[in-house]
């Protein structure tokens, strides 16, 4: 390995970040060893499970699959951001609220997926849901709980004059699966 260190400023959660790092690390070691941001996890390390999602301008991204200096002077949202002035982000309240995350292990990958999938998306359906949410593998809930938290998010996130979305577990596409 080498020996050679970069320089990497980015923006992370919102706050611009200055660090000098390994040139051989991936965006999963930085945030979680160089800026401690322990949240987005180690999972398979091969892009396979999504349990180390980050949104990279907006864009979920597998960061173990990405170097971090191909990250200089982009914006990172990690899980640890989506929370906004001490409150939780909708999709978080509604994952704890559902029952949607049980070990937790693979829980802010869907977190910041599923951001993702509603900023480009506000309503989107339960086969929407579902593709984007492919890459992100769960042990322990069968996604039921986790496509009704996001339908949930998604209507707490239109507000009460937002598109009507169906409450049950029957949305659009039928019930979940």
């Amino acid at each position: 390995m080498s020996d050679a260190k970069i320089r990497l400023s980015l923006t992370v959660n919102g706050e611009p970040v200055d660090v000098l790092v390994d040139d051989y690390k991936t965006l999963l070691e930085v945030v979680r060893e160089d800026l401690q941001l322990a949240g987005t996890k180690h999972g398979c390390e091969l892009g396979e499970c999504g349990a180390c999602a980050v949104l990279v301008d907006g864009t979920p991204m597998l960061s173990c699959l990405v170097l971090a200096a191909e990250i200089g002077g982009r914006h990172v949202t990690t899980v640890e951001g989506l929370a906004r002035d001490g409150r939780l982000h909708p999709l978080q309240e509604e994952f704890a609220d559902r029952g949607a995350a049980q070990c937790g292990y693979c829980t802010p990958g869907i977190l910041v997926t599923a951001k993702a999938l509603l900023d480009h998306e506000p309503t989107p359906s339960r086969q929407r849901i579902r593709e984007a949410l492919s890459g992100n593998l769960c042990r322990c809930t069968g996604y039921h709980q986790i496509i009704e938290a996001v339908e949930a998010a998604a209507r707490t996130l239109a507000g009460p004059d937002g598109p009507d979305r169906p409450a049950g577990p029957d949305g659009p596409d039928g019930p979940a699966s």
